[in-house]
């Protein structure tokens, strides 16, 4: 059991040290932002007569999930959807574009905050993690700069996938947001079965033009800087960090995507604050 948990503690810190430099060299990737709209996946998806499902669940501070991708990668979108109905399974889309908002308090919204907190914790062997520590594990699973983060791109979705006729999760080692040594795509952690289901979907997200990201089992991409490094291409990415209004589609390029969204002041916050969450329902002593 102690081997056990050496493992899992061991594997957890090598692999967010791995999706920590991925995100240096995507601060360093160029972009050139090629202004191309973003388009609502629902209305897609119903011209298209392809069953999908969505998040019914709100954003941070109760704002409505924007299920947007750009336009270029609607038709891969549909035709991955359409795949999986084929195989007896529902694309559901659990997170699409993040304006600044979403993408400030989504790694500080109390449930991911003390997931993330919790893991660390455990990590360091029960060592309080400093601000920058923490801001450096935050910052792998949920961006914490718009440079870094594809979901402000308007390039990348969350998804799960589920059975089409029970509407039960298709098994992926573990629910959407999974925080753990499960949440890496190839975690030796979770089933055969667990597994095979994973590398089912992304070979159909693949078949479609999407990318996924390695540390998250349900993070798929694509035409932004985490796609050029994964497929070890050079060339620029065309799709940035944007603003967009909702009613148009249109994409205003970030003006500052390497300014943090979160500094260490307010992570020292958010750590106090959580401590005391976990005490509060006995997961630390207090």
């Amino acid at each position: 059991m102690f081997d056990d948990e050496r493992k899992r503690r061991a594997y957890w810190t090598s692999r967010l040290d791995e999706a920590h430099d991925f995100m240096m060299r995507v601060m360093a990737f160029p972009v050139i932002e090629c202004g191309e709209k973003l388009v609502p996946l629902a209305p897609a998806a119903a011209e298209a007569n392809v069953e999908v499902a969505f998040s019914s669940q709100p954003h941070v501070k109760g704002l409505p999930r924007l299920f947007f991708l750009r336009q270029g990668q609607i038709r891969g979108f549909l035709n991955a959807a359409q795949e999986m109905n084929r195989r007896g399974w529902v694309l559901k889309v659990e997170d699409g574009f993040r304006n600044r908002t979403m993408q400030k308090f989504i790694g500080r919204t109390p449930a991911v905050f003390d997931a993330i907190l919790t893991k660390v914790l455990w990590e360091l062997e029960g060592r309080l993690p400093d601000p920058a520590f923490m801001f450096k594990r935050v910052m792998t699973l949920t961006a914490q700069m718009p440079k870094i983060g594809t979901h402000m791109s308007g390039s990348a979705i969350d998804i799960s996938v589920l059975d089409r006729r029970t509407g039960q999760d298709v098994d992926r080692g573990g629910p959407y947001l999974e925080i753990s040594e499960r949440t890496p795509m190839t975690s030796p952690f979770i089933s055969a079965a667990a597994q095979q289901n994973r590398e089912d979907i992304t070979a159909i997200m693949a078949h479609s033009g999407f990318v996924t990201y390695p540390y998250e089992f349900w993070h798929y991409n694509s035409g932004d800087a985490y796609e050029r490094i994964l497929r070890g291409s050079d060339t620029a990415a065309i799709y940035g960090a944007v603003d967009m209004d909702p009613a148009t589609g249109v994409p205003v390029p970030v003006m500052d995507p390497a300014k943090p969204l979160n500094d260490l002041h307010e992570i020292e916050a958010e750590i106090q604050a959580s401590l005391q969450r976990l005490a509060g329902v006995g997961q630390i002593n207090p």
